[in-house]
C-alpha cells in the first residue's frame, strides 16, 4: 500500500514538472510565434508591402524545399539540406581549428603576462576587422573559394576563443596556484588538475560566442564566392528575383536561424555536461 502511495505521488510530481515546463518553456513562445505570424500576414494585407506573407511563403515554398529537402539537380541546384549540409561543413572545419589554436594560444597568452602584454594591442586591433574584410587577403591567399571561406570562418571565431580563454587561465586563484606548488604538479598534471577546470567555463563562454560569429561569417562569405551554401542560395534567390524566389529567401533565412539555435544549444548543452563535471 505504501509503495503504491510512494509511486503515485512521484507520478504527480513528475506531471506536475512536466506541466510546469510547458506552461514556462514551450507554450509563451509558442504565442509570441502565433502574434508574430498573425502580424506579418496582417502586414500582408497592404498592397505597398512587397514581402509575400507566411501563408503565401509557406505554400510557394512547399515543394520542394520542405518536403524535398534534400533534391539534387546538379551543381548548385541543391534542396536547402544540402546547402546546409555544405555551410555546416565548413563551418565544422574552420571552427575546430578555430577552437584548437585559440584554446592553446589563449593558455600560453594567459600564463605568461609578457607575452600577454606583447601580443593584446595586435589582438584587439585585429579582432575589430569585420569577417568580409577578410575575404579579399584570403581569396589572394589560397586562390579558391572553399579555403577562403573556411578561413573567414576560422579567423572570424578565434578571437572570443583566444580571448575568453587568456581571461580564464589569468582568473585562476592564487590558491588553486599555491596548492599546485605545494604538490610540485607541473606540466600535464598541473594542466589537468589546475589550469584545465579553472578554465572551462571561459573557454565555453568564447566557444558557444564563436560557434555563433562562424555561423554569421560563413552566410555572407558564400554569398559572395558562390558554390553550394545556404548563403549562395539566397543570394543567387535574390539576384534572380521574383515573389516566388522571395519566399525562398525567407524561407532560407527561417533555416539559416533555426541552424543557429541548434548550434547555439547544442555548445551550451556540451558545457552544461563538462562544466558539472
Amino acid at each position: 500500500m505504501a509503495a503504491t502511495l510512494g509511486s503515485r505521488t512521484v507520478r504527480k510530481n513528475h506531471r506536475k514538472r512536466f506541466n510546469k515546463v510547458v506552461l514556462q518553456k514551450i507554450v509563451p513562445p509558442l504565442v509570441a510565434l502565433a502574434i508574430f505570424l498573425v502580424i506579418w500576414q496582417l502586414l500582408c494585407l497592404n498592397p505597398n508591402f512587397k514581402l509575400p506573407g507566411p501563408i503565401e511563403t509557406f505554400s510557394e515554398t512547399w515543394d520542394p524545399f520542405i518536403i524535398h529537402p534534400f533534391f539534387d539537380n546538379g551543381e548548385s541546384d541543391k534542396g536547402l539540406g544540402w546547402q546546409i549540409l555544405s555551410s555546416l561543413g565548413r563551418v565544422g572545419l574552420g571552427f575546430s581549428l578555430a577552437a584548437i589554436v585559440g584554446i592553446v594560444l589563449g593558455i600560453l597568452i594567459g600564463a605568461n603576462k609578457l607575452i600577454y602584454n606583447a601580443v593584446d594591442p595586435i589582438f584587439q586591433v585585429l579582432r575589430t576587422v569585420p569577417p568580409l574584410a577578410w575575404l579579399p587577403i584570403s581569396l589572394a591567399a589560397f586562390q579558391q573559394a572553399n579555403p577562403s571561406a573556411i578561413f573567414v570562418i576560422f579567423i572570424t571565431s578565434i578571437w572570443p576563443i583566444l580571448i575568453n580563454t587568456t581571461v580564464g587561465v589569468q582568473q585562476i586563484p592564487q590558491d588553486y596556484i599555491n596548492v599546485a606548488r605545494v604538490l610540485r604538479l607541473k606540466g600535464a598534471k598541473y594542466f589537468l588538475k589546475v589550469v584545465f577546470p579553472a578554465t572551462v567555463p571561459y573557454i565555453f563562454t568564447g566557444l558557444r560566442i564563436g560557434i555563433g560569429l562562424s555561423w554569421l561569417a560563413i552566410v555572407a562569405a558564400e554569398m559572395l564566392v558562390g558554390g553550394v551554401g545556404i548563403g549562395s542560395f539566397i543570394w543567387d534567390a535574390y539576384n534572380t528575383s521574383t515573389e516566388t524566389n522571395l519566399s525562398e529567401i525567407i524561407l532560407a533565412l527561417i533555416y539559416v536561424g533555426l541552424v543557429g539555435l541548434m548550434l547555439d544549444r547544442l555548445v551550451a548543452f556540451i558545457a552544461s555536461k563538462v562544466v558539472a563535471e
